[in-house]
């Protein structure tokens, strides 16, 4: 039986900061599954590819060389040395390894550079939609998240003007992921050169461009911010091998940043995890060595099927849309279908309507209040065409039995 005595006893910290709505989305899909539901779900970003095989043997390898014991903190050198080369070969960015800082995860990598140079009361700008965690790490740190939003009618990307009229003298940064999650929006070279400018007219106003889906890109090259005149010394860079390596369970993830940013950030990792998975560190040691075109023929997936979800799309009415550029996602406009029902459940926002999906039709998206833009489900397409077309099917049957409330 629980004590009584110890319910409620949570820390204040935890009783700011939300569970993740991707995890709690899968969560309940697990669930429900175990309960012999047939569930599609569409709520996490897992490419459903394995990891390629030399990646495999590199991690192998590893493990018959005993390379088991503890890691430096902030990486091996030459897995360090290894990231730096593939910031210069495809980013144009010149970090020295010892800019380098490996972590457990990009989230981590995220958490570290938040954490590192935000004060109670510090504001960090982020063009919404954004990934679910930005917000959530911000107020651990005790920052205060600020939302720019942009929407659908703009490709979910900001003006430079709406970042500049953001901006306090209590900013101190800047984050946002380009390729984007929840959106698949890129900024091109020369957005992300006006932005810069803005950023560059204020001191002590710090960058954290989140590229992990840096290959997952069907439109070209994904351009670093920290390439740009000036930029480097602004810049924290964040990557890592999840995505387009399909290594989401290796956890692995890496920034480039300035070196006090970076020892910074090694202080922090220092006393919460020390170094990363000694394995893994080998494994996206051959990953980053790896040409980039190795993933050449899953990126061809994820378009296609892209193309085919955006056509199953296109036949529900009322819904907006817009092509993503990369990722693997679809940010859909649901707004037509609020403050409606099906007899049974009133819609009223994204998230009901999320979990609507969920108990009507067993599809699993995630409500758009935890990107910041609560007009808006996510749907992850890193799944098979045929569950896609189920999954179109299933939604659509189910948006067509929604009616206005009377």
């Amino acid at each position: 039986m629980q004590n009584s005595s110890n319910v409620g006893k949570v820390s204040l910290l935890l009783q700011k900061i939300t569970e993740s709505a991707t995890l709690a989305m899968a969560r309940k899909s697990r669930e429900l599954s175990a309960e012999g539901k047939d569930v599609v779900n569409l709520s996490l970003g897992e490419p459903d590819f394995d990891t390629p095989d030399f990646i495999k043997e590199a991690a192998k390898a590893a493990i018959d060389k005993n390379i088991t014991h503890y890691p430096p903190v902030n990486g091996f050198l030459d897995v360090r040395q290894a990231i730096a080369k593939k910031f210069k070969r495809d980013n144009n960015l010149d970090y020295t390894a010892d800019q380098i800082v490996v972590s457990t995860g990009a989230k981590q990598s995220l958490a570290n550079a938040i954490m590192a140079l935000v004060d109670p009361g510090d504001e960090v700008i982020m063009p919404s939609p954004y990934w679910v965690s930005y917000s959530e790490l911000v107020k651990i740190a005790g920052g205060n998240p600020v939302e720019v939003p942009a929407g659908i009618e703009s490709n979910f990307k900001i003006t430079p003007e709406a970042l500049a009229n953001a901006m306090t003298e209590r900013t101190k940064l800047v984050m946002y992921s380009s390729p984007c999650n929840p959106t698949g929006s890129v900024y091109s070279k020369e957005e992300l050169e006006a932005i810069s400018q803005v950023i560059l007219s204020r001191e002590n106003v710090y960058v954290i461009s989140d590229e992990i889906y840096e290959l997952i890109n069907f439109s070209g090259k994904t351009y670093s911010i920290g390439a740009l005149p000036g930029m480097l010394d602004r810049t924290i860079t964040v990557n890592g091998v999840s995505k387009a390596f399909a290594m989401t369970g290796w956890r692995l993830g890496y920034i480039g940043a300035p070196l006090w940013i970076a020892q910074a950030c090694t202080k922090m990792q220092g006393q919460i995890t020390s170094g990363a998975n000694t394995i893994a560190q080998m494994a996206a040691k051959a990953a980053v060595e790896a040409d980039p075109s190795v993933v050449s023929e899953m990126i061809e997936t994820f378009r296609k099927r892209r193309d085919r979800v955006y056509a199953g799309l296109q036949t529900i009415p009322g819904i907006k849309i817009n092509l993503p550029e990369a990722a693997f996602y679809f940010y859909i406009d649901v707004t037509s279908y609020f403050n409606t029902t099906d007899g049974e459940s009133v819609i009223r926002n994204s998230d009901e309507l999320a979990m609507y999906l969920l108990n009507k039709v067993y599809v699993a998206t995630v409500g758009g209040e935890a990107f910041g833009d609560a007009r808006c489900i996510r749907i992850s397409y890193a799944t098979s065409e045929v569950l896609l077309d189920e999954a179109i099917k299933r939604m659509k049957e189910a948006f067509a039995q929604l009616k206005p409330v009377q």
